[in-house]
Formats: structure tokens, C-alpha cells, sequence
């Protein structure tokens, strides 16, 4: 796994208003107990507003309670399922599978479970962020405390 960005800006391909990374690329990154894809943002496609990754969250993973800062995400669960446990404490929660469709509004505290011990939950997430998970922050599940910017 790499975190470089001269490996993000190879996997890209295209020019002149149309940039993509195919299918086989295989840059991968770590954030949080998921692993992306090198995806599309503003560090490989100088994108002003818009990120999209493909992450996958391994058997029974968690992405560790966290709040997006000031910017909106939607998901597309390709494979898995998962539970959001989210709210002011993390009291509620929603289970979704293949096939559906997650909005999170900026601000609301989330944690992500993969509900599998043998199979990955992959998902297409769309942030509208260009820095893709810079301006998220940890939260305290315990206290309602909002933390520092999470580790990249």
C-alpha cells in the first residue's frame, strides 16, 4: 500500500477534459481501517470539487467513528453489507447491502462496520471534496467530543 501522489498521478490516464483510471490500476491507499483504490481527486486530476474513490472495508472491519467537515458524501455498496451506527452518540443505525444507494449529510457523526467476518464490503463513495478524506475529523462515540483531522 502507497500513499504517494506521484503513484496517484500515474494511474491516471486521458487528457485534454477527460481523465479516468482504469479498472486494473493497482495504487492503493489506507485511511482509517479501509483501503481505496486510487481514485479520482484533486491531487491526480486537479478536480476544484469533487473526489471518488473505490473502498473497501475488510472483513469485519470498522471505519472508527468520524465526522466529514463541511462537505457532502454518497455511497454505492457494490459487495458486503455494513451498519452506520451515526447521530449525536451514535444511538442510531441502518444497515444496507448490495445495490444501495448512502447519503451522509456534513456533520453527522458516523462509524462503519463491515457486517461479514469472511467477505469485504466494497463501495463506490463520492465526497464533494476535492482533498477526498483531508477535512474529516475523529469523533468520540463516549463523549460527543469532535477530535483532530484523522490520520491519513
Amino acid at each position: 500500500m502507497t500513499d504517494a501522489f506521484d503513484d496517484l498521478k500515474d494511474a491516471v490516464k486521458g487528457n485534454d477534459g477527460i481523465c479516468f483510471v482504469p479498472g486494473g490500476a493497482e495504487v492503493r491507499r489506507g485511511w482509517n481501517n479501509i483501503v481505496y483504490r486510487a481514485g479520482l481527486s484533486a491531487k491526480n486530476v486537479g478536480s476544484a470539487k469533487l473526489s471518488m474513490n473505490l473502498a473497501t472495508i475488510p472483513p469485519g472491519g470498522v471505519a472508527l467513528a468520524h465526522v466529514h467537515v463541511d462537505f457532502e458524501v454518497m455511497l454505492y455498496i457494490l459487495e458486503g453489507r455494513v451498519r452506520h451506527e451515526y447521530g449525536e452518540g451514535l444511538a442510531l443505525s441502518v444497515e444496507n447491502g448490495p445495490g444501495d444507494l448512502i447519503y451522509i449529510e456534513p456533520g453527522v457523526p458516523h462509524e462503519v462496520f463491515n457486517l461479514s467476518d469472511s467477505e469485504p464490503v466494497r463501495a463506490v463513495v463520492a465526497r464533494s471534496d476535492a482533498s477526498e478524506w483531508e477535512n474529516i475529523v475523529s469523533y468520540d462515540r463516549a463523549t460527543g467530543q469532535v477530535g483532530e483531522t484523522s490520520d491519513r
